[in-house]
């Protein structure tokens, strides 16, 4: 079964004309990728303190730059013609503790205002958007794919920052705690269907030998 290109795949390829200059120019600078995720990673945590304080728009401005500066360590690194596994590593866990980072403003801020609703809905969107990303990675260390689902990382932030911007944090973590979990979902059947087709396609070559 070929993997199925994600949002955030399409959105590389459309925008490859302003990311790849940018990334060029970074890599002038002598700015390597790995030290861009963590700066990206940085502001996020700048943006989630700025959060939590109850500046919404502001921490979600913050938040939008730390996105497009993280968007260009995966460029540098093509560009450099150096991608490696320990870079996308590197990458990925930065990314989950931006998200986690990002909930845990959250959940601060609806602590000091004893918003307990709010509180349970950041968390189920915490557990949402880290379940969304384990179960593709599970999937890939077991051989199957799982980039499927309505609401990858890209299209998470899609959701959340507008609506901090316009000073929504409920509404927010309440579509990401049920779009995350059922992207979560989604991506367990995907794999259930192809580890079936896996059983079916052993059983048949059995059956030729």
């Amino acid at each position: 079964m070929q993997p199925k290109q994600t949002f955030s795949d399409r959105a590389r390829i459309i925008f490859k004309g302003i990311l790849d200059p940018i990334g060029n120019f970074l890599n002038g600078l002598g700015l390597t990728p790995n030290s861009i995720t963590l700066l990206g990673l940085a502001g996020t945590t700048i943006g989630a303190y700025v959060l939590s304080q109850g500046h919404m728009t502001a921490g979600a401005i913050i938040l939008l730059a730390s996105v497009l500066v993280d968007a260009f360590d995966g460029t540098m690194a093509r560009l450099r013609g150096e991608p490696s596994d320990f870079g996308g590593f590197v990458d990925s866990v930065s990314d989950r503790y931006a998200e986690l980072v990002t909930f845990g403003g959250l959940i601060y801020f609806f602590l000091t205002k004893n918003d307990f609703p709010g509180v349970m809905v950041s968390f189920f969107a915490a557990a949402g958007s880290v379940l969304v990303s384990y179960v593709k990675a599970r999937a890939e260390g077991l051989g199957f794919t799982a980039k499927v689902g309505i609401l990858t990382r890209l299209e998470r932030y899609l959701v959340l920052i507008p609506l901090l911007v316009f000073n929504q944090p409920f509404i927010a973590v309440l579509v990401i705690a049920v779009l995350a979990n059922i992207t979560a979902y989604q991506r367990i059947l995907h794999v259930r269907t192809q580890g079936r087709e896996r059983i079916l396609n052993s059983k048949q070559k059995d059956t030729k030998q």
